[in-house]
């Protein structure tokens, strides 16, 4: 589930963990690693199930206009399509998925009920519901492209789920962006007729592909070369830079730059090139406007001038 640029951005947070404090013990560093990867799958799981809420949320909606003292012909006989979408009812009898939602005791949407509200509301307005709900005949195609559509509209730039992720895991909002995709893809799985199933986190080894490392080790590769060598990589660093002592240096940059060195060390056939510009890239996001050209610069004296 957890490609490479998120699995080196989860290294760097963690080496800038350790730049803050050198003495924090590498089993730590590891520990706290592997929660941060399983949380990107743990909030992946956490909001398949909006697939059963929103819809649970529509119904209660039907069931109080019905109730009505007077209700209107459209509240006596309501438009069940988004009651009744094939991919709601297919989460919702998947023993695996409510097995796991129980497991890791991320069945709690109960508890944001005004969230929900608000997020049915706001699909309510939505052309691309309009659409879909003026479509009479049903469809697992179709019903897995409105919830598509959810991920990729309603959720991402959401104001009122950035409180929600953050009360619940530290990890959530930076991992928002990717389990969105990842809730994307499912829904072409499933719309497609496949049942669901929880994705592995980590990507193993591929047959005849040795010189490849699986995921996992990796990710806990590159962290513990870092924590191993971190005062003679920043060393390094600072040679470099005559002008900029420890204490001077960017502690995102000094991360990144690390990180770097220690996936060059631990994963020498990974070529250099592509190295560079993942941490750049990473640098884009979450460091300074001008640490992409230091990051760089740094990077490529660092690892290339080496051998």
């Amino acid at each position: 589930m957890l490609n490479r640029r998120i699995l080196r951005t989860k290294v760097f947070k963690a080496v800038y963990s350790i730049a803050e404090n050198p003495s924090v013990p590498v089993r730590e560093s590891v520990e706290s690693l592997r929660k941060s990867c399983e949380s990107t799958r743990d909030l992946y799981v956490f909001l398949l199930d909006l697939t059963i809420q929103l819809r649970d949320q529509a119904y209660n909606y039907i069931e109080a206009a019905r109730s009505k003292f007077n209700p209107t012909e459209e509240e006596r006989n309501p438009n069940m399509k988004f009651v009744e979408n094939l991919i709601s009812v297919k989460m919702q009898e998947s023993p695996d998925f409510r097995k796991i939602l129980s497991k890791r005791h991320l069945d709690c949407w109960d508890r944001y009920d005004i969230f929900l509200r608000h997020l049915l509301d706001s699909l309510l307005q939505e052309q691309f519901f309009k659409d879909y709900m003026s479509e009479p005949s049903a469809d697992l195609k179709a019903d897995a492209q409105l919830f598509r559509n959810i991920y990729e509209t309603l959720l991402e730039d959401n104001e009122e789920l950035v409180p929600i992720l953050e009360e619940l895991s530290i990890w959530w909002n930076d991992d928002l962006g990717y389990a969105l995709t990842w809730c994307c893809k499912t829904m072409d799985y499933l719309g497609k007729g496949s049942d669901w199933g929880l994705p592995p986190l980590y990507a193993s080894q591929l047959p005849g592909n040795e010189a490849m490392s699986s995921d996992e080790d990796f990710v806990l590769g590159v962290l513990r070369t870092a924590h191993r060598n971190f005062e003679k990589y920043t060393d390094s660093i600072a040679a470099l830079t005559p002008k900029w002592d420890r204490s001077r240096i960017c502690t995102t940059d000094l991360a990144l730059i690390v990180s770097g060195q220690a996936e060059a060390d631990a994963f020498p056939q990974t070529p250099r090139k592509v190295i560079i510009n993942e941490y750049v890239e990473i640098a884009k996001f979450y460091s300074t406007p001008d640490s992409r050209a230091f990051v760089n610069g740094l990077l490529d004296k660092l690892i290339n001038n080496k051998d």
